[in-house]
């Protein structure tokens, strides 16, 4: 994590105590966990309402699209045609499962 600095030369200068508070208090590492918390339960409450064999694989397909549109806006990174067409076969297959 380029915000914290080097985990193991801090844990040595100053303690594993030291490389915790770090952590924990690091802005975009409670963000990440709040959205996998987030990710995680909407997971469990898609789960009680269908199958996990749909289920499954449409959170798979919507992690496939968010990952490139992710890529793309947040990181800048050039996400080519094919990235984008195998998501949308991802996406495609998924909705011949729920027919």
């Amino acid at each position: 994590m380029k915000q914290v600095g080097d985990v193991g030369l801090i844990r040595q200068s100053c303690g594993l105590e030291e490389v915790l508070r770090r952590v924990l208090t690091n802005r975009r590492f409670l963000l990440a966990v709040f959205f996998m918390a987030l990710g995680f339960f909407s997971l469990i409450i898609t789960l009680s309402w269908g199958d996990v064999s749909v289920v499954g694989p449409a959170a798979a397909s919507l992690a496939f699209i968010v990952d490139a549109a992710a890529a793309k806006l947040v990181l800048n990174e050039h996400v080519d045609r094919r990235r984008w067409l195998a998501a949308l076969f991802v996406a495609g297959g998924v909705a011949l499962l729920t027919r």
